[in-house]
């Protein structure tokens, strides 16, 4: 039984979110381009961003590293 139902959960959890994606609201991507001096600019590419990933498209996502 325990040979059945193993493979089972895990083929149902790799079903269940192999195309969930989760992007950023409208209201979270006007309140990161807040502060930014083009303000925009920072909109329109996060919007792009948002719809490549959305659609499936690889994104590029910086990396800043951590300052001590």
């Amino acid at each position: 039984m325990k040979l059945f139902f193993n493979p089972l959960l895990f083929f149902l959890i790799i079903f269940l979110f192999e195309n969930s994606a989760y992007s950023l609201s409208n209201y979270r991507i006007k309140e990161i381009c807040q502060n930014k001096q083009k303000k925009s600019n920072c909109i329109k590419n996060l919007k792009f961003k948002k719809l490549n990933l959305l659609k499936g498209n690889k994104i590029e996502i910086p990396v800043i590293p951590f300052k001590r």
